[in-house]
């Protein structure tokens, strides 16, 4: 009960920061759809605290409070992708989002799962990750960048993989002797995979881009201070993801529109 009281109390903190925040935003784009949800969210949070309800509400309360730090950081990541990541605000800027992005999960605490619930979940850290990914893709391109930064750059990408392999272990796999029966082969195949949606196959590709670009830069100039076991062996963990990648869209997913062929170039350098 302490536990929840505290966490009551730090939601509702958070609640008036973001909403001061979105009022703030919504000067630059008042028509815009997601600070107008974020802000109709909050709204009902703001009279729900002011009317004193009740501790049990609490899961509830940071499902919404999750929905809004999705809508809030979506509308400012799309400014700094507009922008083009500028060099000199963008580290910044980033850290703030990936802290913002944490802070739904820090909240939640050890039951985070069963609080927020495996799509919200999955969200926070495909928003993470995505978000590193766009990074490094513009980062990627800035050859002269690159040679000053290189440690940071490839931070960047441990990072940013970290959050979508974690995004793809949310949902466990169907196992498929589990009793479940399947009547399309295809999609057991799938969920045998861990492939639960469109947003699962891209994540995979994001991964594999990542590990590439970390596989061509990586060399001693890595940060010392990280522990040699706690790097991401990139070379194998790309191969093995763009592997079932290729698997999926040139099998069940064939002629749906998933192209491929970045995959397997990146695939002949890798293995």
């Amino acid at each position: 009960m302490a536990d929840d009281y505290r966490r009551s109390v730090e939601l509702e903190r958070r609640i008036f920061e973001l909403d001061n925040k979105c009022a703030s935003l919504r000067t630059e784009k008042p028509d815009d759809d997601y600070l107008q949800n974020a802000s109709s969210i909050l709204d009902k949070l703001k009279t729900y605290y002011r009317h004193g309800g009740e501790s049990s509400s609490l899961p509830k309360l940071l499902q919404d409070y999750t929905q809004v730090v999705l809508d809030i950081t979506f509308y400012e990541e799309n400014k700094l992708v507009d922008q083009e990541f500028p060099e000199d605000t963008s580290p910044f800027k980033i850290q703030q989002l990936l802290q913002d992005l944490t802070e739904p999960e820090v909240l939640a605490g050890r039951l985070v799962q069963s609080v927020l619930g495996l799509e919200l979940l999955e969200c926070l850290y495909w928003r993470r990750g995505a978000l590193l990914y766009m990074y490094c893709h513009t980062l990627h391109q800035r050859k002269q960048w690159i040679k000053k930064n290189k440690a940071t750059f490839l931070k960047c990408l441990q990072e940013g993989v970290r959050y979508l392999m974690r995004m793809l272990q949310v949902r466990n796999s169907v196992k498929l002797n589990d009793g479940v029966v399947f009547h399309d082969s295809a999609t057991a195949n799938f969920l045998a995979e861990g492939i639960f949606s469109d947003t699962h196959l891209l994540t995979m590709m994001y991964i594999g881009e990542m590990c590439f670009w970390a596989v061509k830069y990586e060399d001693c100039s890595m940060d010392t201070t990280e522990r040699k076991e706690d790097r991401l062996h990139f070379r194998d963990i790309g191969t093995q993801i763009l592997h079932k990648y290729v698997l999926a869209c040139e099998g069940p997913l064939q002629g749906q529109g998933w192209n491929t062929e970045n995959a397997k170039e990146i695939l002949s350098i890798l293995q």
